[in-house]
């Protein structure tokens, strides 16, 4: 079971939407849900001499207001989500390692999906799920989430991430009312999946106590992570659990992968392990 979820938060409206993916977590599992704020470091440039301490003063001042306006955005999640065992933290320090530190005593982190329309590169989802070594849950920018994990799509291609992810999304596999495994079967490596694609990790499941049926394809002309989306959608899954960066981030990037896809595209949450 989950039993701390770590919640970054900040003051705009949006950051509701994690929150409120954490509360049915937590309210599932009589969870502790731990939200933090990070604040960025004063930044006064060694080049300036007059108003050094206006200029500290007002970025500290500005700070000061980001953070409360970010508590009051949890405390209202917390209210409408009956959460009944929560904490606010403040830190300073950059954003993704900060919320990686923090979410090392955590047995989930809940976060929102990068805007994928906004012309930035970052990706904040991105780099926690490289820096932090816990599961991640990745909340999408849009849409509307009645159910979470009644319907898993686990996906599976018989890598590390792969099993890391499978191992950790145990709670929602167990709990729900059907689990699909989907093989994407690479045809140049078959023996990896075992001599029937996905029978392997459906009969691991079940004596974990999940009945999971086990789907197969083969990655062809559409990218994997098109695959996974477009299954996810036929099947009517309102959750997939999936290894992060199966080949090298560097890789991914250059040539795409289903990864960055599924974090560019997702149109249901999604839990992603490395």
């Amino acid at each position: 079971m989950y039993k701390t979820l770590l919640v970054p938060v900040d003051g705009r409206p949006r950051s509701a939407r994690s929150l409120d993916i954490a509360g049915r977590i937590a309210n599932r599992w009589d969870a502790h849900v731990a939200g933090l704020y990070v604040k960025q470091p004063v930044f006064v440039p060694a080049w300036t001499e007059a108003g050094t301490r206006q200029l500290a003063e007002m970025q500290e001042r500005i700070n000061a207001e980001l953070a409360a306006e970010a508590k009051a955005r949890f405390d209202a999640g917390v209210r409408a989500g009956g959460i009944a065992r929560a904490e606010w933290r403040v830190d300073e320090g950059p954003l993704a390692e900060t919320v990686a530190l923090h979410a090392r005593y955590a047995d989930l982190v809940v976060v929102n999906q990068t805007n994928p329309d906004a012309e930035t590169r970052s990706n904040f989802a991105d780099t926690v799920i490289m820096e932090v070594g816990r599961p991640v849950l990745i909340v999408p920018y849009t849409g509307e989430f009645k159910t979470l994990g009644e319907h898993v799509l686990v996906c599976w291609n018989a890598g590390r991430e792969a099993a890391r992810a499978v191992t950790d999304a145990l709670p929602f596999l167990r709990a729900a009312k059907r689990v699909t495994v989907l093989s994407i079967v690479d045809k140049a490596a078959p023996r990896a999946y075992g001599e029937v694609p996905g029978a392997d990790i459906a009969l691991y499941l079940a004596r974990h106590g999940v009945n999971a049926e086990a789907a197969r394809t083969v990655a062809a002309e559409v990218s994997v992570g098109d695959e996974i989306l477009s299954r996810a959608f036929d099947y009517g899954a309102d959750l997939i659990v999936m290894g992060a960066y199966g080949h090298s981030r560097a890789r991914e990037i250059v040539l795409g992968g289903a990864t960055r896809t599924v974090l560019h595209s997702m149109t249901v949450p999604v839990l992603m392990s490395r």
